[in-house]
């Protein structure tokens, strides 16, 4: 006999060595999020002789268009890894969060998808209300991943200058900071300046891998390699990492303020408040609560 053939296989693709899949992690995530379910959560009836008022497993299993089986042993740990399709319904089917759906990715071996960002026509409601409670000696500006500040109260206008209201690259913190050598200077000492380079750079890196490379953002990045070689030098570091809170020390022609800097992240992706504050009675706080203390935030 003449032998056959054997039938190429398409290969199955490896995952990588810094992403594996934790099923026991999984199967636990998987059986908290349905717990947390309703029927009626997802427009179910109830149904009869239910035991407990959460979402069955076969339930979960018939809104994600798979078989029952196959959703309870990634429950149990025992299934093979999910596709990015299957996850994808999961993740529809549970509710997730963005956040949560990230996760959920993570704990499978995949990469978590990109998150689209907010569109700057919609700032964070709660963001804006924290903005609009701050005391007279906070100084506050939301922002977007890019960069841009979409509202900030009087104090933040003051002591860095009137952001919020404006249009396109004149709205935009990051690439002022990199273009306006001036403005630079005066509001941070030389020896801080190369920290905080750093820090806008790492968290715009990441900011940039999250949205895939949309449009925006890579038409951002190159105009700024286009107008700042220190830019262009830290970008190519390939540095990642969100902003952090901690010390900052801003120029300021009347003083030199000693703050501390905290960021908030908001609901709608992307977006955070990002808070200055002085300790309560030192010199620096008694000079912010001279600046323009009663005006209201400006928003665009």
């Amino acid at each position: 006999m003449t032998p056959q053939p054997r039938k190429s296989r398409t290969p199955r693709r490896a995952l990588s060595p810094s992403v594996r899949m934790d099923r026991a992690a999984l199967g636990d995530f998987l059986r908290r999020r349905r717990e947390a379910l309703t029927p009626a959560d997802l427009g179910l009836p109830p149904g009869t002789r239910r035991r407990t008022p959460e979402l069955r497993r076969e339930e979960v299993a018939m809104l994600t268009a798979m078989s029952a089986n196959y959703y309870e042993r990634l429950e149990q740990a025992r299934g093979p890894q999910p596709s990015v399709s299957v996850l994808g319904a999961l993740a529809r089917t549970l509710r997730l969060t963005s956040d949560e759906t990230g996760y959920l990715y993570t704990l499978a071996g995949h990469a978590p998808p990109p998150r689209p960002p907010a569109p700057h026509s919609a700032t964070d409601p709660s963001l804006l209300t924290a903005l609009g409670s701050l005391g007279p000696t906070t100084i506050g500006l939301i922002t977007d991943d890019l960069g841009a500040v979409l509202a900030q109260n009087a104090l933040s206008a003051e002591v860095y200058a009137p952001f919020a209201g404006r249009t396109g690259i004149d709205r935009n913190i990051i690439w002022r900071w990199f273009a306006d050598r001036a403005w630079r200077d005066s509001i941070a000492r030389p020896e801080e300046q190369e920290q905080t380079s750093r820090a806008y750079v790492a968290d715009l890196r990441l900011a940039v891998g999250l949205r895939a490379g949309d449009h925006d953002s890579v038409r951002f990045v190159r105009r700024l390699r286009a107008g700042s070689a220190s830019f262009t030098e830290l970008w190519e570091r390939h540095q990642a990492g969100l902003l952090k809170p901690g010390p900052k020390l801003v120029l300021h022609p009347r003083a030199k303020l000693e703050l501390s800097c905290a960021v908030l992240p908001g609901r709608a992706q992307g977006q955070r408040l990002v808070l200055f504050r002085a300790d309560p009675g030192s010199p620096a706080d008694r000079i912010l609560a001279t600046l323009h203390p009663t005006k209201s935030p400006s928003v665009e």
